[in-house]
C-alpha cells in the first residue's frame, strides 16, 4: 500500500473517522469495538489492501488502533504546530520508504510505501501521519478543532476550502443543532 503526500485530505478524512469511532464521542458506545468492526471500518474508508490488512488483525492489533486513535485525538486535541508536526512524524517514521510514484498525464507524485509485513496499525498510522502533517504544512494548526455541538465530544481535522467546518460529523452534529434550533424557534414563535 501507498499513500501520497498529496492526499492529505483522504488521509485527513481517516484521522476524523478514527478518532470519531471514540467511546466518549458515542455516549460510551465503542464504534470500532472488535475485529469485524475495524474490518468494516477498512472496507469504508480505505482502499482493498487496508481492508485486506485488517482482515489479518488479532485482538492485540485491534488494541493498538485504539492506542492510535488516543494518539490522534491528543494532536487534534492539542494542534501546536511543532507538537502535530513530531507527533506525525513519529507516526510515519517506522512505517516504510518514500518513493515517486506515476500519476495522471505522465505527472509523478511522491508517496510513502508501507514496509514488507506492515500491519494494520502501519496502515493506519501512516494514512493518519500523512493527513497530519500534509493539513499543517498546506492549511495549518487552526484546522485542527472539537465539535461545535455542545452535545458531542467529537474532534476533526477541517479540510473544506474556506475552513469554516463546524462539526465532526456535520450530517449528524450539525443536523441535531439545527432541528434543536427549530424546535427553539417554533416554541417561542407559539408563546407569542
Amino acid at each position: 500500500m501507498q499513500v501520497a503526500l498529496d492526499d492529505y485530505v483522504w488521509a485527513a478524512g481517516i484521522a476524523t473517522e478514527l478518532v470519531n469511532t471514540a467511546p466518549e464521542v458515542w455516549h460510551g458506545e465503542d464504534h470500532l469495538p472488535d475485529l469485524a468492526s475495524l474490518v468494516t471500518f477498512a472496507e469504508l474508508h480505505g482502499p482493498d489492501s487496508l481492508a485486506t490488512l485488517a482482515r489479518q488483525a488479532r485482538p492485540a492489533g485491534l488494541r493498538a488502533v485504539h492506542g492510535l486513535r488516543d494518539t490522534v485525538r491528543s494532536l487534534i486535541d492539542h494542534p501546536s504546530r511543532e507538537r502535530l508536526i513530531a507527533g506525525a512524524a513519529a507516526l510515519t517514521s517506522p512505517i516504510g520508504g518514500t518513493t515517486l510514484v506515476p500519476g495522471p498525464a505522465n505527472h509523478t507524485r511522491w508517496a510513502v510505501s508501507l514496509r514488507p509485513g506492515a500491519t494494520i496499525l502501519d496502515a493506519l498510522s501512516l494514512i493518519c501521519g500523512i493527513g497530519v502533517l500534509g493539513v499543517v504544512q498546506t492549511l495549518g494548526e487552526k484546522r485542527f478543532r472539537s465539535c461545535g455541538s455542545p452535545t458531542c465530544q467529537g474532534a476533526f481535522i477541517d479540510t473544506t476550502r474556506p475552513g469554516r467546518r463546524r462539526y465532526c460529523m456535520p450530517g449528524l452534529c450539525g443536523n441535531r443543532i439545527n432541528v434543536a434550533n427549530h424546535r427553539a424557534r417554533q416554541a417561542a414563535a407559539r408563546t407569542r
